[in-house]
């Protein structure tokens, strides 16, 4: 079953997936350690990876009848 189609600053939050962690500690040793193309991309695949844990810190603190975008975007700015 599909989650339903809720887009908070532009994101279809339902299209989010989670990153293994596996893949997390590739992209932070490639993040460090790889040439400046490679560095780049493996943090915007890091941060991309992991909107779905901004998303659902921002759920704990923003009432049902409210989108939560503001907290979204404080959450990705601290993720980045």
């Amino acid at each position: 079953m599909r989650a339903r189609k809720v887009e908070i600053c532009g994101i279809d939050t339902a299209a989010l997936t989670t990153m293994p962690e596996s893949e997390k500690r590739r992209l932070l040793l490639l993040s460090k350690r790889g040439e400046a193309s490679e560095r780049a991309a493996a943090r915007e695949q890091l941060i991309l990876g992991n909107l779905r844990l901004v998303l659902s810190v921002v759920s704990r603190f923003t009432p049902k009848n409210e989108t939560g975008d503001d907290l979204f975007q404080v959450g990705c700015i601290g993720l980045i």
